[in-house]
């Protein structure tokens, strides 16, 4: 058989694992969402070889989505770490074959504290499967190695099963973007998640004119609040128009006189505005389309919420 034949056979039968596994996800599997949802403590997830590296990814992706978990090296464990591990924790133990010595020993400890034990077992007549609380079955008919004995199948199925806990949890807790952002304030994708409301100026920072406001107060105004615009509102803090830099050098040259001329008069009436709730990349797209270096931010009810700075974007590396 050639290398792409290969690959698709262990590909496809990856594949056949996860999809013999849907009938597996019962009551078992939401008794297990449940246990980690209530745990008010931390989740720890062990498991030694190959398990413990898919137990590493899981826990992971728990502490990325909100819920604190740490992996414990069973080996370790078992020469004094296991002390990391407290009554109000939530342990997720991982094992093929169920019986997997290290992983087995951690059981003394686990049940006499009380801890809530969940297990992902290839085999649920295993001493672990029947030891844990709530156990997942992770068994696959055959490996995708030509000898069976490789894991690879059972570690997909495995990986996926975690991810699915992982997911259900999510969907459980109401994780939502916010949440996300705040967890990965770093990351790229915590930048993508970024709203203009995260990054806008408010309150006393806005540069501010009423309509009829002098236009030497309005370019007092522009100076001062250094945005290089000043917004033009009319009452109930409703988005009347919009002066920049570039209006009062035009003006300027066309021989107005500053001193007896009112905002309304200079103003660009129904400037260009964002709602506060849109992405940051929503914002700059259209800074960047429409050659501005600064959009008017409305509420909900189409009120002024704030003003948000080509500056701003800058200063997250969006760009």
């Amino acid at each position: 058989m050639g290398s792409i034949e290969t690959g698709k056979k262990v590909l496809q039968t990856e594949a056949n694992a996860i999809l013999k596994a849907l009938g597996k996800i019962n009551h078992q599997f939401a008794d297990a969402v449940e246990l980690i949802f209530q745990c008010r403590g931390q989740i720890v997830v062990t498991g030694m070889g190959k398990s413990g590296l898919i137990g590493r990814k899981i826990a992971a992706t728990m502490t990325s989505i909100g819920s604190p978990a740490i992996f414990l090296h069973p080996a370790e464990a078992i020469h004094g770490d296991i002390g990391i591990i407290h009554p109000e924790d939530t342990v997720i133990a991982l094992s093929t074959s169920g019986e997997t010595d290290e992983v087995i020993r951690m059981l003394n400890y686990i049940k006499r504290l009380g801890i809530k034990l969940i297990s992902l077992v290839g085999n649920p007549e295993s001493t672990l499967a029947l030891q844990s609380d709530v156990f997942i079955d992770c068994g696959v008919e055959k490996e995708a190695c030509p000898i069976g004995l490789v894991p690879s199948a059972s570690s997909t199925l495995t990986l996926a099963m975690g991810d699915a806990l992982s997911i259900a949890l999510m969907e459980k807790r109401g994780f939502s973007e916010d949440d996300f952002r705040f967890i990965h304030p770093g990351g790229q994708i915590g930048k993508k998640l970024l709203k203009v409301r995260h990054l806008m100026h408010r309150g006393e920072q806005l540069p501010l004119a009423d309509l009829s406001a002098s236009m030497e107060n309005v370019i007092r105004t522009i100076n001062e609040k250094k945005f290089g615009v000043a917004i033009v509102i009319r009452e109930h803090d409703q988005v009347a128009g919009i002066i920049t830099d570039g209006d009062l050098r035009r003006f300027f040259l066309k021989g107005i006189n500053f001193a007896k001329t009112r905002a309304e008069d200079c103003m660009t009436a129904n400037p260009l505005c964002i709602s506060e709730d849109k992405l940051a990349v929503e914002a700059l797209k259209i800074m960047e389309e429409r050659a501005v270096t600064a959009l008017v931010v409305i509420n909900g009810d189409n009120r002024l919420s704030g003003l948000l700075h080509l500056h701003d974007l800058w200063r997250t590396e969006m760009i």
